[in-house]
């Protein structure tokens, strides 16, 4: 048995993109293109953790695996803490990797990258990042930037996670990307951990974690993927699988779109 287990958080109670688990791109729910690709990572067994049947029976149906969880929780990492612990009782698993339901374009080899810092004991959750190459998500406070001090080529120690445009002067600023691998006791400490202030202030999950001296670092990837979070979004996306898929026929390879 792998020690890692891949889930997938998924509700439709989406505020800017309501159903979106279940928004249609080339002709299936976008949650089972993020499924599709988890799976092709090859890194462990993949499920689906969501409180919709909808997106239950849509996974199950393209033969993935879900498990059903409460409707109230505050957040992707409580649902998943509650799908692993119903999935692996006997604490097979070691290592949680959360990929967020709104990314069908994520790259499986990203998600392979961000288990890689987890071989270093010191750790307790890894995280990607990737290099903000338009100015105008340097100041975009919808670009989550991570701070951080550089360990190994293309690895980072995080230090902060900010909304504001960070670190100042010259050099690189790097946009975070919301998928995390976590230790299984780091996950269900953090889950019990209450909100931090900086959390509250910057709106920013995982400042929770740092706040308590938790250890994440964050791994630097070449492809941004596209977060789905508007129509927009879901355009774009859907333009970039109809055409990735032309160039796969072709034997071409085609980049992921960076986010606006």
């Amino acid at each position: 048995m792998s020690e890692y287990l891949v889930l997938i958080p998924a509700r439709l109670a989406a505020t800017r993109l309501p159903n979106k688990p279940m928004a249609e791109i080339a002709g299936e729910p976008m949650i089972v293109h993020v499924w599709r690709r988890a799976v092709e990572a090859g890194i462990g067994p993949v499920a689906v953790a969501t409180d919709a049947p909808e997106v239950a029976e849509a996974v199950i149906r393209a033969g993935g695996t879900a498990v059903m969880t409460r409707s109230d929780h505050a957040s992707g990492s409580d649902r998943i803490f509650e799908a692993v612990e119903k999935l692996d009782p006997e604490r097979r698993h070691d290592v949680v990797v959360n990929v967020q339901g709104d990314l069908p374009t994520i790259d499986p080899a990203a998600i392979v990258a961000s288990i890689t810092p987890l071989s270093d004991p010191l750790v307790d959750i890894a995280t990607l990042v990737a290099v903000i190459e338009r100015d105008e998500e340097r100041t975009n406070p919808n670009v989550v930037k991570m701070v951080g001090g550089e360990v190994s080529p293309d690895r980072f120690r995080t230090l902060y996670f900010t909304r504001a445009t960070a670190p100042y002067g010259d050099g690189p600023l790097y946009h975070h990307i919301g998928l995390y691998a976590y230790r299984r006791k780091a996950l269900q400490r953090f889950v019990a951990l209450p909100p931090s202030r900086l959390e509250l202030r910057e709106r920013l999950e995982q400042l929770r974690a740092l706040e308590a001296g938790m250890r994440i670092d964050a791994v630097l990837v070449r492809d941004l993927p596209l977060g789905v979070d508007t129509p927009e979004d879901l355009d774009r996306a859907r333009a970039f699988i109809a055409s990735a898929s032309r160039y796969s026929q072709k034997g071409t390879e085609l980049a992921p779109p960076t986010e606006e």
